[in-house]
């Protein structure tokens, strides 16, 4: 928290970048890239080119991208396209949905000002080459997105991906608020480029150009308004589940993490361990061997799955004991009461109390 005389401002900054290699990331922005410039009549296997990835493979639920094949499709995008709304027109399209769970997060918010707290700690599942900062003065809110890259771009490249962000952020603010709020203003770390008035077209603001830093201005009377799908249940489970996602490693790696992302994909709606292997082009005897090799089993990810949503639920809801276990796939509250002693050593009294004191 910085405070400045005379305006009340709180800063929040996303946190540690992922590693530039690190496969995590549905394709959706790669997607988007790939969508627009066919388009253009240019064909997706160029735009893939030194990614390893297929056309295919962007409609897979399972694959998953890292930020260096993001950035290799930009740059392609670069070399491959002439229309320099390339990189705003992908940004308008990349509509929160696609988002998954991050993206329902941020939509059902119950207020601006959380959608920005949100859109900053939960960065780091949204593919970001760069941080993300905000901060709340008294008339202004501010985006800044710091000169700080996973791995250091070409000029082209650093203009297109600021060029992608603001309008992806634009976009995304318009979705949440649900009413016509564009921003105030823009400043921008480089020269005024001959394609400047596009700026204007998709940011709907007046933009300064050879600033220090990227930043994007929004009043802060909307700060307070109500998004148009704010719900509170929705919002602390889905909040809940990032949370999940953004702190354990473990999602990410190996089978282990291919596994937690099956089974957290729709919580509570949890397949069978052949319908897992299905989904992951494997075989049930391959997939326990992998796991073996892990130092863990397809029971103990579903046990912690379920562990961590059920005390999630108890935390987060006044759900019924009947309504937790069914939604954790329980035939029977004696059955879920029995597994919650086992995960965890309480009764379910005990943990009903425990949660309503903290």
């Amino acid at each position: 928290m910085q405070v400045i005389k005379g305006q009340r401002e709180e800063t929040l900054m996303s946190g540690i970048l992922p590693k530039a290699t690190e496969r995590i990331y549905a394709p959706y922005k790669i997607n988007a890239v790939v969508e627009v410039l066919a388009e253009q009549g240019i064909p997706a296997q160029s735009v893939l080119a030194g990614t390893s990835l297929s056309p295919g493979q962007l409609h897979n639920p399972n694959a998953l991208t890292s930020i260096k094949q993001f950035l290799t499709v930009c740059e392609n995008a670069i070399a491959l396209s002439e229309d320099p709304a390339t990189p705003f027109e992908v940004g308008s399209r990349l509509h929160l949905s696609a988002y998954g769970m991050y993206g329902y997060a941020l939509m059902s918010c119950l207020s601006l000002r959380e959608y920005f707290r949100l859109a900053v700690k939960y960065r780091r599942l949204a593919t970001p080459p760069f941080p993300a900062i905000w901060e709340e003065g008294d008339q202004v809110v501010t985006w800044r997105f710091p000169d700080n890259f996973v791995s250091p771009p070409s000029a082209e490249l650093r203009r297109f991906l600021f060029e992608l962000q603001l309008a992806i952020t634009v976009t995304h603010v318009q979705e949440v608020a649900g009413f016509d709020c564009p921003p105030m203003g823009a400043k921008i770390p480089y020269d005024r480029p001959k394609h400047a008035a596009l700026y204007k077209k998709y940011l709907g603001c007046v933009c300064e150009f050879g600033k220090v830093e990227t930043q994007l201005f929004y009043d802060s009377a909307i700060l307070d308004r109500k998004p148009k799908m704010a719900h509170q249940l929705t919002a602390s489970l889905v909040q809940e589940t990032c949370d999940r996602l953004l702190g354990q490693a473990k999602i990410s790696e190996g089978a282990t993490g291919e596994v937690y992302r099956v089974l957290m994909a729709v919580p509570g709606n949890f397949p069978s361990m052949e319908e897992v292997a299905e989904r992951m082009n494997t075989t049930p005897r391959t997939l326990r061997r992998k796991l073996a090799l892990e130092d863990t089993s397809f029971q103990q990810i579903l046990d912690d799955v379920r562990r961590t949503l059920a005390l999630e639920y108890l935390q987060s809801s006044r759900m019924s004991t009947d309504d937790i276990g069914m939604l954790l796939g329980f035939s029977d509250t004696a059955n879920f009461r029995r597994a919650l002693r086992r995960w965890t050593g309480k009764g379910l009294e005990d943990l009903r109390l425990s949660t309503a004191r903290e």
